[in-house]
């Protein structure tokens, strides 16, 4: 059995437009944000979606939306499935961006989440994460995979033979799903509000199909 999945970020927010640390905490989306769904909408029209699901986030919810209001078939109900939020940064929710990974890459010798994940890895990022917070309610890779493996392990029960499943998730969980995957990909680029990258799931094996189209030349 072979089915597709396309995840896709949700528009720009608040807090994505002034660099803030957003993983399980919510900002409304901006006018782009909006614009950024309905875009990602008109790309995907001509896809007909067996499901439409999205993270337990406000931002995820009405990305999702927007995007089945421009699609030219009848569509599916969104469903919420929090296992595909985003990642969970405890204590650094809502803090600057570039301090925050000055914070939890210094003691590793990074400044920097992009130079945090290519030294080491968005595995080992993840870990540093839960290590630097002093309440230590950041997610772990394992806490986080557990909750993101069993949203997959859903999707396999429930799919049908050469479907399409849309799921609405977050630039982190996006970038760890890929490199997971096809480890070949470039993830130090974050995906791009709106974007989606397609994954093809055929019995055990997942495939990336693209990471982060956005542009109307691009595949879909």
């Amino acid at each position: 059995m072979s089915y597709k999945i396309y995840l896709v970020r949700h528009g720009q927010t608040i807090l994505n437009r002034y660099n803030r640390m957003q993983g399980w905490c919510d900002s409304p989306l901006t006018q782009k944000g909006i614009e950024d769904a309905h875009e990602a909408g008109r790309r995907l029209k001509k896809i007909r979606f067996a499901y439409a699901f999205h993270s337990d986030t406000t931002r995820a919810m009405r990305t999702c939306n927007y995007i089945l209001s421009e699609n030219d078939n009848e569509t599916p109900v969104p469903i919420t499935l929090e296992n595909f939020r985003e990642q969970g940064y405890g204590y650094y929710e809502g803090s600057d961006s570039n301090q925050a990974w000055l914070m939890i890459g210094a003691s590793h010798n990074c400044r920097t989440f992009k130079e945090l994940i290519s030294t080491y890895s968005i595995e080992d990022a993840r870990d540093f994460c839960k290590e630097a917070d002093p309440f230590h309610q950041a997610e772990n890779n394992r806490e986080f995979w557990e909750r993101v493996g069993s949203g997959f392990e859903y999707l396999d029960k429930i799919a049908d033979d050469g479907c399409n499943i849309l799921i609405v998730s977050h630039g982190t969980t996006i970038r760890s799903i890929v490199h997971r995957f096809d480890p070949e990909v470039d993830i130090t680029v974050s995906p791009e509000n709106g974007s989606v990258t397609r994954l093809t799931v055929d019995g055990t094996r997942v495939s990336v199909d693209y990471y982060s189209h956005y542009l109307k030349t691009d595949e879909y």
